[in-house]
């Protein structure tokens, strides 16, 4: 298997819903995304293949000399190279990101709104960015800001989302302040108890990525179409966020969200009509 069949794989396995929207992006970008993404997927998921922080701090660190020219041997990582090099990536959006990451590996609670979207900038955002320019050819494409809020957008819908997920493992990425102004103890976040206040929280939560999306939408006249296939994981924003309008909405509850094949159909259209 080849390095980009290789990342296909790692995205498709591990990231569905990027790898469809890869999947409708230009032949001649869509390896390169694949390679980004799938990168996204191995530090994404540091936290979950380590037994402990050092030793995820050990999988990062590998990840930081790799995008420097020091992966030799690593398949993805040396795709990761060529991409860089293809498209003189900036190599300060990659090291930031990997910083951002190590948030990951702690219990540590995140302190506000205002640092919860920062790390979603450093996450979420930056990937857009990074997609956008490969889908210019490494051209400036002009779009920091929208991807910004698209990012922003995206993280905070998948945070939600995975709720149960953060909560089991003892990680709580919803905001303190935002956790204090409604009465919402972390300890009842950990213990997977729904309540009225964690509902308001979360309500509220939501209201920021819906304006964030709104943001996307009103930044999306004149944008150079070509860079539209890196925002379109923002199309399923609203769409998942309106699980919270539901009477029997329980964010630790089994109920499955948006269908895959929904989700597929969402991306579609939205490819289509190159519209959010």
């Amino acid at each position: 298997m080849d390095s980009y069949a290789h990342a296909a794989q790692i995205v498709r396995t591990g990231d569905r819903d990027r790898y469809l929207s890869d999947l409708l992006a230009p032949v001649p970008a869509r390896h390169h995304l694949l390679v980004l993404h799938a990168f996204n997927v191995e530090i994404a998921r540091v936290r979950q293949v380590t037994s402990e922080p050092s030793l995820g701090e050990i999988r990062l660190q590998f990840w930081r000399d790799a995008i420097h020219g020091d992966g030799a041997g690593h398949p993805l990582a040396q795709a990761l190279v060529e991409t860089i090099t293809t498209f003189a990536l900036p190599l300060a959006a990659f090291d930031n990101l990997i910083e951002a990451r190590r948030f990951d590996l702690y219990d540590d609670p995140m302190p506000t709104l205002n640092d919860l979207e920062g790390y979603a900038g450093e996450t979420s955002s930056s990937l857009i960015q990074l997609a956008a320019i490969i889908l210019t050819g490494g051209r400036s494409s002009q779009s920091a800001e929208i991807a910004g809020h698209g990012g922003v957008a995206w993280a905070l819908a998948d945070l939600i989302r995975a709720l149960p997920i953060h909560s089991a493992r003892g990680q709580c990425y919803l905001p303190a302040d935002l956790l204090d102004a409604h009465e919402v103890k972390r300890d009842a976040v950990f213990a997977g108890k729904s309540s009225p206040a964690l509902l308001a929280a979360l309500g509220e939560l939501k209201s920021v990525a819906h304006n964030h999306v709104e943001a996307v939408r009103a930044l999306s006249d004149g944008l150079d179409p070509g860079i539209f296939p890196a925002l379109l994981p923002v199309a399923l924003v609203d769409p998942e966020l309106e699980a919270l309008d539901r009477s029997d909405f329980d964010p630790f509850g089994s109920k499955p969200g948006l269908s895959p094949l929904r989700r597929q159909w969402i991306l579609w259209r939205a490819s289509r009509r190159r519209s959010i």
